[in-house]
């Protein structure tokens, strides 16, 4: 699991002791290391890395913290050194891809996933990671013991539980919400939303000006393709902790005029303008 919790740190908001520049291999890998064999040399790495303003020694050092962690393995390719992800991630990876690239939010009256759980105090390890995993994927504390998030988290939750081996001190619920409070006051509870809307809030402050640059720009040249990159992978990193912040709760239990609907909008039509650019630089870079 240390593999899963490096990548993890690196999605939580904040200064979880990670650097940029560390954070954007993980994205470099997740975007465009995971096809056609999956091996990045070692001078690609740190050139694309230095094209987003790393030092070639921070992002050696950080190519090797990766190692240790578990989350890249060491390969060959064309008889140069480099790295691959490794393999067991890949399911760690898709479910981050849903998240980010294709987000589910609720709506009014789809039902709400309910995880109780009770944990001997001898063992108050595993209630550790029952609640770390639980707010990680962004459930709402309801009680101590019990958590809610919007229910199409059910398999994602159950995997995490499965593969930790939590089965014996968890059960789930489907349900939906039947008073007596209001439920928009009762998210307001369970959730920080405050928080969510100045992360949501930066995200915008920050990409909304590079949308307005890039819109209507024209051309596929080289130069114009490694600025894309230099734009969107910082872009996707920033925003891939968001998701997991957010699990899609509905509109109609969020303060009016919430920001997240127009951040996710702006990611959208970025991801559709600069992706493809990006993708075609680093592709180059990489395969040729």
């Amino acid at each position: 699991m240390r593999a899963e919790e490096e990548i993890i740190a690196g999605r939580l908001p904040g200064d979880q002791g990670q650097p940029p520049h560390h954070r954007f291999i993980v994205t470099v890998f997740g975007l465009y290391g995971r096809h056609s064999g999956g091996v990045i040399p070692v001078a690609v790495i740190v050139r694309l890395l230095q094209e987003l303003g790393a030092e070639p020694a921070s992002v050696r050092s950080s190519i090797s913290r990766l190692k240790k962690k578990g989350v890249l393995v060491s390969e060959r390719v064309d008889g140069q050194s480099g790295y691959a992800l490794a393999g067991e991630l890949e399911e760690h990876f898709r479910t981050g891809d849903e998240r980010i690239f294709f987000p589910r939010p609720a709506r009014a009256g789809d039902p709400w996933l309910l995880v109780s759980f009770s944990v001997p105090e001898a063992e108050r390890s595993q209630r550790h990671k029952i609640r770390s995993g639980l707010g990680r994927m962004g459930f709402g504390a309801v009680g101590p013991g019990l958590w809610v998030a919007p229910a199409h988290l059910r398999e994602e939750a159950a995997d995490y539980v499965r593969r930790n081996g939590l089965e014996e001190y968890v059960e789930f619920f489907l349900s939906q919400h039947a008073g007596p409070g209001d439920l928009k006051a009762k998210v307001a509870q369970w959730w920080d939303l405050a928080t969510l809307e100045a992360h949501y809030a930066a995200f915008i402050d920050a990409y909304a000006p590079v949308l307005a640059a890039w819109q209507g720009r024209p051309g596929r040249d080289d130069q114009t393709c490694r600025e894309a990159f230099c734009a969107y992978v910082p872009m996707v990193t920033q925003w891939r902790q968001l998701p997991f912040l957010d699990p899609g709760l509905p509109a109609e239990a969020l303060p009016e005029g919430w920001k997240g609907e127009a951040a996710r909008t702006l990611f959208r039509e970025l991801h559709t303008l600069l992706g493809p650019l990006s993708a075609r630089h680093a592709q180059r870079a990489i395969y040729g």
